[in-house]
């Protein structure tokens, strides 16, 4: 018998994604899954009858690299209208297959071999394989739970001669933070008069709690000149199954950025880029987001106050991190896999985000799921 090729890993640490795992296992066992972050309903029936009105219109086939000019025009109008801050859709305005996309061709367009890029951990888990990939060197700042405050002497003590680039997460996922102006001026301190660059993930830049609110690094001019700034109009119109995100980046961090898109995915789909340049201009669906996921994270709320579980309500994104240190002391991944089967509520366990498997008793629950399987959820967990 031949012996089975072995093809070397340029990523040997990776399996498969702990939202897969999860999704999947939640599926087998009839679980409810509150664990990979996709929305349970569905989009507004407006905005599916613009995509139905663009394909059944002839508009199928490739779009521009850069993306559908209207798209692009009607991000830079709606970037402008929201921060207040201008980029030139022609040239700084970039359409992407889904964020994480974005944020890989961003990394590769700045980070070459031996470039170090620090990561502010737990980390969502896309951003050390794009380092890797290009061969970059991660360096890693910990967050300590339970308020995750960004520490930015600690920050500033890794930097070294070989910091070519920082990345952020504001609204952050897992931890649902979110950055304060000390922290875009901290940030701005660190890297004025330098070359670094800034590579933000900020997805979830519309649902935000409590009457905060979000505050982009492109608000920032020190670091608006440095930043790629990674969007998704799948979180905001609840459609993260047609990955379409977007990259904003002054004209020269755009050009090279473009080079990176055009050979890995070239252009994105057509037919809802020209929807979604429409759905824009009618605010109001991405003005009331943060109201409405805010209900879904105080009814989840509610109805974990039952239980043993310890949490600070989330500041921002759909997810809810407790604490379950007065439940058990298990791993916190095995206590994911035994609360999926025997109690059929599907959660993440936070240790994946970060390098080390760093265990502080913590799960990850998506609140952004139907009133009633919220409320499933939640009376099942209050009588752990």
């Amino acid at each position: 018998m031949q012996k089975e090729k072995i093809l070397p890993s340029k990523l040997p640490y990776v399996g498969t994604t702990i939202f897969t795992v999860m999704s999947g296992l939640a599926t087998r066992e009839g679980a409810y899954n509150l664990s990979q972050g996709f929305p349970s309903f569905d989009c507004s029936p407006r905005l599916s009858e613009l995509v139905s009105h663009y394909v059944k219109n002839g508009y199928n086939q490739y779009a521009p690299m850069s993306g559908v000019p209207a798209f692009r025009e009607s991000l830079a109008e709606k970037t402008s209208r929201v921060y207040q801050v201008d980029y030139d859709p022609e040239t700084e305005v970039t359409i992407t297959s889904g964020a994480t996309e974005a944020i890989f061709c961003a990394v590769t367009a700045v980070v070459y071999p031996g470039d170090e890029v620090i990561v502010l951990e737990p980390a969502y888990d896309s951003y050390v394989p794009a380092i890797d990939l290009n061969g970059g060197v991660a360096v890693y700042v910990t967050l300590d739970s339970p308020d995750f405050k960004i520490d930015w002497e600690r920050v500033k003590e890794k930097i070294s001669p070989k910091t070519k680039a920082i990345m952020v997460n504001t609204p952050h996922n897992p931890v649902g933070t979110v950055f304060s102006q000390e922290d875009l001026n901290a940030l701005a301190e660190l890297v004025r008069d330098t070359d670094m660059y800034i590579i933000s993930d900020e997805v979830y830049e519309h649902i935000v709690f409590d009457g905060d609110i979000h505050r982009s690094m492109m608000t920032h001019p020190v670091l608006q000149e440095r930043t790629f700034v990674c969007g998704s109009l799948g979180k905001t119109y609840h459609t993260t199954g047609w990955k379409i995100g977007y990259c904003l980046a002054p004209k020269a961090l755009s050009k090279e950025f473009r080079r990176i898109h055009q050979y890995i995915t070239f252009s994105t789909v057509t037919p809802m880029q020209y929807a979604l340049a429409d759905f824009l201009k009618l605010p109001e669906h991405y003005e009331q987001l943060s109201a409405f996921y805010q209900r879904k994270r105080d009814r989840f709320n509610e109805a974990l106050k039952a239980s043993r579980f310890q949490f600070t309500p989330s500041k921002g994104s759909f997810f809810q991190i407790v604490s379950y240190r007065a439940i058990t002391d298990e791993y916190d991944y095995d206590l994911a896999i035994r609360l999926t089967k025997e109690i059929k509520v599907a959660s993440v366990p936070v240790s994946v985000f970060y390098a080390n498997k760093k265990d502080d008793k913590l799960l990850r629950f998506c609140f952004a799921k139907d009133d009633e399987l919220l409320d499933k959820a939640g009376e099942i967990l209050s009588k752990l």
